[in-house]
């Protein structure tokens, strides 16, 4: 036997490496980009709900619902484009507001369904365009006014919910209404004059609000709250001779010193008349 054949044989070991353990791999680093981008898209909806108004979160729902674009437009025919071709005038889907043409015809008119919101956004917009002309009137914003600088510094403008507020208001030495009575005085009539001219170019119809500053507690009788209601019906009585129509009144309202502009309670500032243009 030779020596060759003595020897042992030689035993290869091939030793297999699997992954490290967990903390090693990958798969955590995903499950975590996935957490940090959830959290991300829950802070980003909670600043929009806090930064955005209610019809701007309409509008960002309606553009995430794919039924909103079928449902509310009006299309010639059946079919997910509600018409033959989305290029045909005739047949696009249309708002209501018109065809695609800048000024269509009659037949080529489209035939839109308005929802009650989108009516009132209308006319809000409506609104806030003739307040933004009236308010430019008066207060010669843009342009030239309609009032002189008398007038002028007794007058303030306003939008509310309410509607357009035209207030005006005593200054020392130049009273609205003569010897703390309601009697008004030859400015008060221009102002009045020169409001129910501008109020009558629209037909929404007209508040009264009557203010007055407050008088000392010592006095056996606070006039107030008849002074604020017959103030405010002088000018009521002031707005029908001057041209505006009586149905037109919706309101004649009498607040005494219960709603003070300025300080103190005092202040010839408060005795005060709120005209209201009202929202339709």
């Amino acid at each position: 036997m030779s020596a060759g054949d003595n020897a042992r044989p030689i035993i290869i070991k091939k030793k297999k490496v699997s992954g490290g353990d967990g903390h090693h791999g990958g798969a955590w680093k995903v499950a975590y980009a996935d957490f940090v981008t959830a959290m991300m898209a829950f802070f980003m909806l909670m600043w929009l709900l806090n930064a955005t108004t209610e019809k701007q979160r309409k509008g960002i729902a309606d553009y995430f619902n794919p039924t909103i674009p079928i449902n509310r437009i009006s299309g010639g025919g059946e079919g997910a484009f509600g018409g033959d071709s989305v290029f045909s005038e005739d047949q696009i889907a249309q708002t209501g507001t018109g065809a695609s043409a800048q000024q269509p015809s009659e037949q080529r008119q489209a035939r839109g369904q308005h929802s009650a919101e989108d009516l009132k956004d209308s006319a809000d917009g409506e609104f806030e365009q003739i307040a933004r002309d009236i308010e430019q009137s008066l207060m010669g914003v843009g342009g030239e006014s309609m009032v002189s600088e008398q007038l002028a510094r007794h007058i303030v403008t306003r939008v509310t919910d309410e509607g357009l507020i035209v207030e005006f208001f005593d200054l020392e030495n130049e009273p609205l209404f003569k010897n703390e009575t309601s009697q008004a005085t030859d400015i008060t009539i221009e102002i009045v004059e020169m409001i129910a001219r501008i109020f009558g170019l629209v037909a929404n119809d007209v508040a009264l609000n009557g203010h007055t500053r407050a008088y000392p507690d010592m006095m056996r009788k606070n006039p107030v709250w008849e002074l604020s209601v017959a103030r405010a019906d002088t000018i009521r009585l002031l707005l029908a001779d001057a041209g505006l129509r009586p149905e037109r009144i919706g309101r004649v309202s009498g607040f005494a010193d219960r709603r003070l502009s300025a300080q103190p309670p005092l202040s010839v500032r408060n005795n005060r008349i709120e005209l209201i243009l009202l929202r339709n």
